[in-house]
């Protein structure tokens, strides 16, 4: 997977043509990269792995008082085993966390729209809320600078996604793998084989790896191992919808055969709920008819979490 340095696209000026075609080419390939030059701090990124390390460790009494059942918009702790991602295969041998935008349970959008309202906090973890809080609006500022890059790859204005990025829906996810056991049931995985649901996926993994893409080329998986300082960069289906399947999501999964524990950090950035998501002008050849009808925001994710947990 190709290395894409976006620091020009973070810049108010100067020539971004070398970093908006890496961009082109590895969305019509994998739809992956890995993304340096970002400027999110080493010490922020080592607090969010300390503090998901540290709510991990705690005993399971003390993680389900966060537990994200008790949760209309998501928030919270998921068990082990709590997710299904790849279909007709045991449940992930992953648990996790998962933060938002704090919106207030009496704000009418709470309601409304899917994976909204406040956040829940683990009270034994006093520092935990503050990092997420910074680390979240940082992965916003990223997620918009590669957006700003992503139009221009689409020959696009540069402030195309702008209507898309105000008030977005983006989740954080704090994610724990256990290492595979020896003897597993039958296609059992840290994380099962799937596609992300949204527009973009900015991961931190660790350095135990794990990761794996699936490479139409070779029909073959493909390791994405941790390279320092590196997120992996990758489309969701939101944006696949969006481009006419000019730019894909694609597949991958987790295998922790590490012996360790793992972790890793995605942050998922879908949009505003509301945004009409149909087919892009640059993305439709003439005579060509789009393949999806429109659709929002709201209305994509409510079915692929449907689709997902039923």
């Amino acid at each position: 997977m190709p290395i894409v340095d976006v620091a020009p696209l973070r810049e108010a000026a100067g020539d971004v043509s070398g970093v908006v075609d890496a961009i082109r080419a590895a969305c019509l390939d994998k739809g992956f990269f890995y993304c340096v030059g970002h400027g999110i701090e080493a010490d922020l990124r080592g607090a969010v792995f300390r503090q998901a390390e540290t709510f991990f460790s705690l005993p399971e009494s003390e993680k389900l008082k966060a537990d994200k059942r008790q949760s209309r918009a998501n928030r919270g702790y998921e068990m082990l085993r709590g997710q299904t991602l790849e279909p007709g295969t045991p449940p992930d041998l992953k648990e996790g966390y998962y933060i938002g935008a704090e919106v207030c349970d009496d704000d009418p959008r709470a309601s409304r729209l899917i994976n909204v309202g406040p956040n829940v906090w683990p009270a034994e973890l006093p520092g935990f809320r503050a990092v997420m809080e910074r680390y979240f609006a940082e992965m916003g500022a990223l997620a918009s600078t590669l957006l700003r890059g992503l139009a221009l790859s689409l020959e696009l204005p540069d402030d195309h996604f702008a209507g898309f990025e105000r008030d977005p829906l983006a989740t954080l996810r704090l994610l724990h793998y256990p290492p595979q056991p020896a003897v597993t049931a039958p296609g059992e995985k840290g994380c099962g084989a799937h596609t992300d649901f949204g527009g973009i996926t900015i991961l931190m993994q660790d350095q135990v790896g794990g990761l794996q893409v699936w490479d139409n080329g070779s029909q073959a998986w493909i390791d994405a191992p941790p390279i320092a300082d590196a997120f992996i960069v990758n489309l969701g289906d939101l944006m696949g919808r969006w481009t006419n399947d000019r730019y894909r999501s694609t597949l991958h999964r987790v295998i922790n055969a590490s012996g360790l524990e793992r972790y890793s950090v995605p942050f998922f950035f879908s949009g505003n709920h509301d945004f009409r998501i149909e087919c892009l002008p640059t993305c439709q050849v003439p005579g060509e008819n789009p393949k999806y009808p429109p659709t929002t925001v709201d209305a994509h994710i409510r079915h692929m979490y449907a689709r997902t947990y039923g």
